[in-house]
């Protein structure tokens, strides 16, 4: 006999246990109509992941527990499993809070179906504590629900055994990090099936990073041929945050059959109820809906960064109810992709873009800038700088008093501070107060690079609501300007001469599109930059050094071929560029970064709650010194 399971892939909004309860019930009712056997939502489908401290609220906590309840009750005619917070309110641990678990309950006919050992829930056993993850800092592990229950796991992980018709089926249940076994001292799978399972069950709430689903596939597809059992992967779509960055969740639920290939999925970022068959005698395991069939094969990178960041700023936008959006419009690269990104989502009426000239501005990118406007149909405004920053200028020269040596005494204005002057000018006053009049959060426009470097000024350009490209390289975003033309707007939407044009801020005479663009090389730089980031094993000076010596640099970073010897002269010339921004990295660009607006998550590692740092010195290590100081007496001979 063939049984009909479902997962209910569904948006869950964190910190918002009542509207996820309610949309978990209508599904529960159509699944049911829909005579399906077994409902999977995913891993704290109640109240959302990511809430920050809020998991220390009592009156929260016991919200979810009545919602809990909710669920369990509208469970009559079929078997639910879903993800909740389960408290156990005589237990606190050393920090003195309330004990807690990601904990997945089993329901049907209305009331709990504890598990074989006896337990009213599965607790997750894996408290992921890298990257975004705090697990630990809010919830115990299933050894420690086990050992307060005084049981062993000699035996494996108990079951959770269900009867359908007659016939009983044994769910091995887990949660999300517990399918994660490559790292960790035993497998939950392996032990689930030690227990009896006969049908693996991962309730998930995975963000989504590139490249990641494609890694998944490879893990538990590999967990299902191993152990010869069907598993299903139950996530969630949606956008949640830990403050700094803002996280997508894909969705893309799936089960894999016992030969380890997937039979059935969800779409990317679609709220869907994947619907398949599975017969416990034959192991066969079908989709009801045809297009569930239809395994999405990895799209072109691009493409999938496109789909991510529109979808996750439209949530962000309608999440915090912003309607319109404020862009300073330079002529360049990274506010073209934010202005056509937020033409999409918007619409053209509902952007305004601010083109905000200095005496170093060419008359080539302003007309790009206008060029832009123009073309994506949106608002568009100039407000020369030149008056105000001189007036500013002006302002600064007046005599300061000091009181100690009864004199007056003036301060003293060099090119870095009157640029920074210039961008200041264009954030904090007119963009900000163009916010105010049009109603309007400020995107920022920074890219993942500058960020790495500092390269932006405080209360200048790194003013904003939100930072939609911030963890995405240069190279990434020239990729994603010419997907925007070819594939979202089928036209030349982003004027061709943007494409082509040497970046330059445009602050002074000796940085222009003309005589000298911005200081970094992307070709090369971002792909310096990013193996001091996204590396799972960050590379170090030293490490950048060695490969340089052996002469497989470009090979280790994946830049192109012939671009290290075409910038640096010399062995001195390349230490000193890579010292410069190395320093840059570790030093005020962190301070920067710390006060930045948050960033929609898309890589390994992003800025942020993603990637934790502090305001330290610039630390070098001693091999970087003695490699560095041989390689330059070696130059210095020959």
């Amino acid at each position: 006999m063939a049984l009909k399971i479902a997962c209910g892939q569904l948006e869950i909004i964190a910190g918002r246990p009542d509207l996820n309860t309610k949309k978990m019930i209508q599904v529960i009712s159509l699944a049911r109509k829909e005579s399906v056997d077994i409902l999977l939502f995913p891993e704290l489908a109640v109240p959302g992941s990511m809430i920050g401290d809020l998991w220390e609220q009592s009156a929260f906590l016991k919200d979810c527990e009545t919602f809990g309840q909710q669920i369990i009750a509208a469970t009559e005619g079929i078997t639910v499993i879903f993800g909740n917070v389960a408290t156990d309110w005589k237990r606190t641990n050393q920090d003195g809070h309330v004990r807690k678990y990601s904990a997945a309950f089993t329901a049907q006919g209305g009331r709990l179906v504890p598990t074989e050992q006896g337990l009213d829930f599965v607790a997750k056993s894996f408290l992921p504590a890298y990257r975004e993850f705090d697990d630990p800092r809010y919830f115990s592990g299933q050894d420690r629900l086990l050992k307060d229950k005084r049981i062993s796991l000699k035996n494996g992980l108990g079951s959770v055994a269900v009867k359908i018709r007659g016939t009983e089926y044994k769910l091995g249940i887990l949660l999300c990090e517990d399918g994660w076994t490559e790292n960790y001292p035993f497998s939950v799978p392996a032990m689930l099936k030690q227990g009896g399972a006969e049908l693996l069950c991962n309730l998930s709430s995975s963000p989504f990073t590139l490249h990641k689903n494609q890694k998944r596939h490879e893990v538990f597809g590999h967990q299902a041929k191993t152990l010869q059992l069907p598993l299903i992967y139950c996530n969630h779509t949606g956008i949640q945050n830990t403050g700094k960055n803002i996280f997508t969740f894909d969705g893309q639920s799936c089960v894999y059959g016992p030969d380890g290939m997937v039979k059935a999925a969800a779409p990317m970022f679609e709220e869907k109820l994947l619907v398949f068959s599975w017969d416990k005698g034959s192991a066969k395991i079908r989709a009801y809906a045809a297009e569930d069939e239809l395994i999405a094969t990895e799209d072109d990178e691009t493409a999938i960064l496109y789909k991510v960041i529109q979808y996750g700023t439209r949530l962000f936008l309608k999440q915090t109810g912003i309607k319109r959006m404020v862009i300073g419009a330079s002529g360049g690269i990274d506010s073209a992709v934010t202005a056509a990104l937020f033409t999409d989502i918007l619409g053209p009426n509902q952007v305004l873009l601010v083109n905000m000239p200095s005496r170093y501005n060419s008359e080539l990118t302003k007309n790009l800038a206008q060029q832009l406007a123009e073309n994506l149909g949106c608002c568009y405004t100039i407000v020369p700088i030149n008056d105000s920053v001189s007036h500013t200028v002006e302002q600064l020269y007046t005599p300061i008093h000091n009181y100690t040596t009864n004199r007056d005494f003036k301060v003293e204005l060099d090119g870095l501070m009157y640029e920074n002057i210039q961008a200041r000018d264009r954030g904090s006053r007119i963009l900000a107060g163009f916010s105010a009049a049009f109603k309007g959060g400020i995107s920022c426009n920074a890219n993942k690079a500058e960020a790495t470097v500092g390269y932006g000024t405080f209360y200048g350009d790194l003013i904003g609501l939100f930072c939609p490209l911030g963890d995405l390289w240069k190279y990434q975003i020239y990729a994603l300007g010419k997907y925007i033309n070819e594939y979202v707007y089928k036209r030349k939407a982003i004027p061709e001469t943007i494409f082509t044009i040497r970046p330059s801020a445009e602050l002074s005479q000796e940085q222009t599109v003309g005589n000298g663009g911005d200081p970094l090389v992307y070709e090369y730089h971002d792909y310096l930059l990013r193996s001091f980031i996204e590396n799972w094993e960050k590379a170090s000076p030293a490490e950048i050094l060695r490969h340089y010596i052996d002469e497989d640099l470009e090979n280790f970073l994946g830049c192109k071929a012939g671009i290290v010897s075409s910038i640096f002269p010399s062995h001195a010339a390349f230490c000193q560029d890579l010292e410069r921004w190395y320093g840059l990295f570790t030093g005020l660009a962190v301070a920067k970064r710390i006060q930045a607006p948050p960033i929609l998550s898309l890589s390994r590692r992003a800025f942020g709650t993603d990637f934790r740092e502090a305001q330290l010195t610039t630390y070098y290590s001693m091999e970087y010194k003695e490699m560095k100081e041989k390689l330059l007496v070696q130059e210095r001979l020959f």
